[in-house]
């Protein structure tokens, strides 16, 4: 069974993080596929893009790593007298997931028509439905906190895209959606029965091995796609990889792939939390819908781009309330904890 569900300093500060690195991340990558920064005259298709900001994440990757010391905690392999950190079998296939999720995200961002904050709902939203499935097929508890956040951010998935809404879905960004989230049921279950546990090391350890596979899948990915397919796509990648050098924007390509890792970094963090995934999925994905509508608000007040709309904003708000039920609990827990400690009898 699971721990009460309650959020702590920890989780709390690494949902602010995955808030703080995806607003500038969303903002970003739509203005670009916009063209709408100051002194661009053409906006930039979502495969050109993704070689730059995937070389800026792989770079992100190992500095983070390296910085923090994370490679301790990985599995080692052993090549003649030199020991490297190593994934193992199930972490390298959640990895590639990750591959798939980052891939995805920088996409749904460049499709025409498509407003940050309704791609945003719609593939949070198809994460939302997943968490339960992940846990039953896991065996895992569910707390009723956690069955009601997740009714209150449905309820705001279908607020915000039911009718009357603007719901623009091309074919391109249906399919980006679903490799979206079989991608993140896959990661959910291996991270169900690999880490989400009180085992000590266990969740370190799949943290650095997944981010170990995830970035240099991408670019590999990339550039065998890039130059060994044909294709539109293969003709917009190859564009990618040569031309970012002599591209104007390439310093803002480069901090959209910085705050991407950034954002797997936090995110990751927040799903790896021993408890249900009902209960972090929520968490991970309110911060992120808030990003966008603050990507959006941002947008629209800089580069004259529209605001969010009514439903938009009336979706945010029940997250809001998701977020408060998830709370609730542990604010509860704590005041009566406090109130019990000021009742005590002075000691003698």
């Amino acid at each position: 069974m699971s721990a009460s569900p309650r959020v702590p300093v920890a989780i709390g500060w690494f949902a602010l993080g995955y808030f703080a690195c995806y607003l500038p991340y969303s903002a970003l990558t739509k203005a670009l596929s916009l063209g709408a920064l100051p002194g661009m005259t053409a906006g930039l298709p979502g495969f050109v893009l993704l070689p730059s900001t995937a070389l800026a994440t792989l770079v992100g990757m190992f500095a983070y790593l390296a910085w923090s010391g994370a490679f301790q905690h990985a599995g080692r392999r052993r090549f003649g007298p030199v020991s490297l950190p190593w994934p193992g079998r199930w972490t390298f296939l959640s990895g590639l997931c990750t591959t798939g999720i980052i891939a995805t995200t920088t996409l749904a961002y460049t499709f025409d028509g498509t407003s940050i904050v309704f791609m945003m709902l719609l593939m949070r939203g198809g994460v939302l439905v997943l968490a339960p499935l992940v846990d039953a097929v896991s065996g895992r508890h569910v707390t009723w906190p956690s069955r009601v956040a997740l009714g209150v951010s449905l309820v705001a998935l279908l607020v915000a895209t039911g009718p009357g809404a603007d719901p623009r879905l091309s074919l391109a960004a249906g399919l980006d959606w679903a490799v979206y989230v079989v991608s993140y049921f896959v990661r959910l279950r291996f991270m169900s029965r690999l880490a989400k546990n009180h085992v000590p090391g266990a969740r370190e350890r799949y943290f650095v091995e997944e981010q170990m596979v995830a970035a240099p899948a991408l670019v590999v990915l990339l550039a065998l796609w890039a130059f060994a397919g044909v294709g539109g796509a293969a003709e917009q990648l190859r564009e990618g990889f040569t031309g970012m050098f002599s591209r104007p924007t390439l310093a803002v390509e480069v901090a959209v792939g910085l705050f991407s890792q950034g954002s797997g970094i936090f995110g990751g963090l927040v799903l790896l939390d021993a408890r249900e995934n009902t209960f972090t999925v929520p968490i991970n994905r309110a911060s992120s819908v808030f990003a966008g509508v603050g990507a959006t608000v941002v947008l629209s007040a800089w580069l004259g781009l529209p605001g969010v709309g009514v439903r938009e904003l009336a979706g945010a708000a029940l997250v809001t309330v998701a977020v408060a039920v998830l709370a609730a609990p542990g604010v509860l827990a704590a005041r009566r904890k406090r109130t019990a400690s000021l009742s005590l009898p002075p000691a003698s």
